[in-house]
């Protein structure tokens, strides 16, 4: 492989210990903007994850950057930020890295240990089952809104 090649998140991880990507999805909103932000991910060590680490894991082809929610004995139970399905059964083995900093718009950096990103962190999580509740509610008005434009034009014609 040469220089210029692209690498996986895993070999980024695995040689520098650190990996800084730009942001794509909404999963993780309003944390991370898509296409605006840069995540910087530091490799997992030995020791578990806790509650609130935005963790990077491998789920088929796809990277997925969201919250551990709970801890368990065996596993985690993670959701992203902008989301409102729990994923189960995500073990240690399966996560490749941490988020320790976003820098927003390239501009100003936000440290994930700082005490507005641990406030953050906290509220998003300690509130789940209502931030759940209104996300639903905002995917059915989406629904909703779609119907009644969707069907304005049908008639429009």
């Amino acid at each position: 492989m040469n220089e210029n090649s692209l690498i996986s998140y895993e070999e980024a991880l695995e040689r520098e210990g650190k990996l800084v990507a730009i942001n794509s999805g909404t999963s993780m909103m309003p944390l991370l903007r898509q296409k605006r932000d840069l995540m910087v991910i530091e490799k997992k060590g030995e020791s578990r994850c806790k509650k609130y680490d935005a963790v990077l894991y491998r789920r088929g082809g796809r990277y997925i950057l969201h919250r551990v929610i709970k801890v368990r004995e065996n596993d985690y139970v993670i959701v992203g930020d902008n989301c409102r399905r729990l994923e189960y059964g995500i073990t240690d083995g399966d996560i490749l890295g941490v988020l320790t900093a976003v820098v927003r718009g390239g501009k100003r950096e936000v440290k994930m240990d700082s005490f507005g990103a641990r406030l953050y962190a906290h509220i998003w999580c300690d509130f789940f089952p209502v931030r759940a509740v209104l996300i639903r509610v905002r995917e059915l008005l989406g629904a909703v809104k779609r119907r009644i434009f969707k069907g304005g034009r049908k008639n429009e014609e």
